[in-house]
């Protein structure tokens, strides 16, 4: 079974700076920052690696007025957070004496039972109030931070490791999980049904009314297999007052606890920026992925033709992920849809292939033999050997000098050569390089701190 990752949740109102801190967390800028309250309107998502823990962080909507239809949306995105996240930060202004919405937030966080820590934000400005002025909001731990000056930002993590395990695989159970992931009403619920053999899930008319991750276990190929279907992403904006509303943290999940996703695709309405996105978080959780178009008994007039001509399309969007295979499929008239278990059996044996040190490392050689490192004029990189360090997905760390110096795009060469050389359709490839002089320099630094 695949490892999987805890979620930590960025809840509380607009314009506490909330993206401010995700950024910070992510050290990039993933999210529009802008002075206007409730500028985020999506839930933004973002892997954080932190001594040897790995985890989710979501920064969550604004919260404003709760009888404005869309922020009644935002409430729900908060409890939400608090029902799926693992660790909740709750974010105030430590400019501002904590308001009804603050403790509406935070006594919503807390009633989750899960490790409740209280950021308050913007701590270096003038105005910032003294701690105990935000102990009636009922948050025991609570961190000054400024996400400005990366005020009190190890901090948090350090106490987000604290409550969260160190990166670790579960114990296996030779399940092969497969998920069913994309935008409401793709035909997730439907090929779900099919490859289950019977009414699992309720397929409704309305988009989004999977409102949950709906699980079967089945036997295929003698091998026991479970299907987790999912509540479908939703596009920013679009939420339908009424209907169960776009959850990327349930998506998240199920994305997390699988082995494969089957990333669907409506052939009506093919390559949405968000299919791009999700693809995106399927391939940065290392999974195995399938990119599936449905709903194919609906094309008029369909034959090779219009498969050859659409194919091309599909792989010119998805191309940072060229390893994942493209199929067709009806749920309707069944074709193709025992052909993806066959898929994923192969895709998961491709992950769980274990290849000798001696042969990477023949290939590594070859590999910067035909095509040398680049580097600046003295400091050239030098590829030393290779290692395969991980399965499911495949691992390998190379190790050398200068490797500061080297280019993002030899990894994606190395890459390249990896996979001409053995298959590894439908998986990610993962890499980590270590340079020598400092792996030298920081253990020398650790004997001289004793």
């Amino acid at each position: 079974m695949a490892s999987k990752l805890p979620t930590v949740a960025i809840i509380g109102q607009a314009n506490v700076g909330k993206s401010s801190l995700f950024n910070r967390f992510m050290r990039n800028q993933q999210a529009i920052v802008a002075r206007e309250a409730g500028t985020t309107r999506d839930n933004v998502l973002g892997r954080v690696d932190y001594d040897n823990h790995s985890f989710w962080i979501v920064d969550t909507a604004g919260l404003k007025n709760p009888d404005d239809e869309f922020e009644e949306s935002i409430q729900e995105q908060i409890t939400e957070a608090a029902d799926s996240a693992d660790v909740i930060l709750v974010v105030v202004d430590s400019n501002q004496y904590p308001s009804d919405q603050d403790r509406q937030i935070a006594k919503k966080a807390l009633k989750s039972k899960k490790p409740v820590i209280l950021l308050t934000n913007k701590a270096d400005l003038k105005g910032s109030l003294p701690l105990d002025e935000f102990k009636r909001l009922g948050v025991k731990q609570i961190i000054r931070t400024s996400a400005e000056h990366n005020l009190g930002i190890t901090e948090v993590l350090e106490e987000i490791i604290s409550m969260v395990p160190a990166t670790s695989k579960y114990i296996s159970d030779n399940i092969l999980r497969i998920a069913l992931i994309g935008r409401p009403n793709v035909g997730k619920s439907h090929l779900f049904n099919t490859l289950a053999g019977k009414q699992q899930a309720i397929v409704a008319n309305i988009a989004g009314t999977t409102r949950d991750v709906n699980r079967v276990s089945v036997k295929y190929g003698g091998r026991d297999i479970e299907l987790l279907d999912t509540a479908g992403i939703r596009k920013q904006g679009k939420q339908e007052v009424g209907i169960e509303k776009f959850s990327v943290l349930r998506s998240l999940a199920a994305i997390e606890e699988s082995d494969i996703c089957l990333l669907l695709m409506d052939v009506n309405e093919l390559n949405t920026q968000l299919d791009q996105r999700i693809a995106g978080i399927i391939d940065e959780a290392g999974k195995g992925m399938v990119i599936v178009v449905t709903k194919w008994d609906s094309v008029e007039g369909k034959d090779a033709f219009t498969r050859d001509e659409i194919a091309p399309k599909i792989s010119r969007t998805f191309d940072f992920t060229p390893w994942a295979p493209l199929i067709f499929t009806s749920s309707v008239t069944g074709q193709n849809v025992t052909k993806l278990f066959d898929l994923a059996l192969d895709i998961d044996a491709r992950r769980q292939q274990q290849t000798k040190t001696r042969l990477l490392n023949d290939l590594l050689q070859k590999s910067t033999q035909a095509h040398p490192p680049a580097g600046l004029k003295n400091t050239h990189p030098k590829l030393r050997y290779m290692v395969q360090t991980d399965t499911n997905p495949p691992w390998f760390v190379i190790f050398g000098s200068n490797l500061k110096f080297l280019h993002w795009s030899y990894k994606r060469y190395m890459e390249r050569q990896l996979r001409e050389t053995y298959n590894y359709t439908g998986t990610p490839i993962k890499f980590s390089f270590r340079d020598e002089k400092q792996i030298k320099a920081n253990r020398e630094k650790e004997e001289a701190a004793k």
